[in-house]
C-alpha cells in the first residue's frame, strides 16, 4: 500500500499520440471530478530518429504549485538532453529531480526510459499516491505500462518547488 503522502508515477505506451492524448483527457476528467489531487502529466513521442518530443499542457492552477516541474524532472532523469527534441519545461526541475532520482533505482530509470520505442507515444502522469487507485479504476488503454512509487513525499516535492520559486523571485 502506498504512503498517504507518497508519489506515484505512471508511464503508459500507445501506438500513436492521439491514443495517448485520449487517456490524458481521462486523467484531466478525473481531476475535474476531484478523484485525483495534485498531478502533472505529459504526452511524450519518440520519432523515427529516436528524438524525444514532450507535449505539455501546463496549467499551474490545476497542478497547484508544481507548474509542470514534476513531469519535467522525471523526463530529465529518463531521457538524456541529447535525445530530447524540444525544450522540456522550466520550473523547479533541479530540486524535484534530486528527490525523484534518490527515489528511483537505476533499474527503474532504465526500465522507464526504455519503455517507449521509436514511432510510439507515451503518457506520463506523476502525482500523489491517490492517482494509483484512480488510474486503475479508469482502465486507461495503454498497450503496456509501468507504475512506480518513487519513495518520495509530496511534501518534499512541494518544498522543492517553493525553494526554487523563491530563488527565482
Amino acid at each position: 500500500m502506498a504512503k498517504a503522502d507518497g508519489m506515484f508515477l505512471f508511464i503508459g505506451t500507445y501506438a500513436d499520440e492521439a491514443a495517448a492524448r485520449d487517456d490524458y483527457a481521462i486523467v484531466k476528467d478525473l481531476h475535474a471530478e476531484d478523484v485525483v489531487g495534485t498531478y502533472d502529466a505529459a504526452v511524450i513521442t519518440k520519432d523515427a530518429s529516436g528524438k524525444v518530443h514532450v507535449n505539455k499542457d501546463e496549467m499551474a492552477t490545476r497542478h497547484g504549485g508544481w507548474g509542470g516541474a514534476a513531469a519535467g524532472a522525471v523526463i530529465g532523469i529518463l531521457f538524456p538532453p541529447a535525445i530530447i527534441g524540444s525544450a522540456v519545461v522550466g520550473g523547479a526541475i533541479g530540486g524535484i529531480g534530486g528527490h525523484l532520482w534518490r527515489g528511483l533505482s537505476r533499474s527503474d530509470v532504465k526500465e522507464l526510459g526504455e519503455l517507449i520505442d521509436s514511432g510510439e507515444a507515451a503518457l506520463m502522469v506523476i502525482g500523489a499516491s491517490t492517482l494509483e487507485a484512480a488510474l486503475d479504476k479508469a482502465k486507461l488503454k495503454a498497450e503496456k505500462h509501468v507504475a512506480k512509487q518513487p519513495g518520495v513525499s509530496t511534501h518534499d516535492v512541494d518544498a522543492a518547488v517553493q525553494e526554487e520559486t523563491s530563488e527565482i523571485s
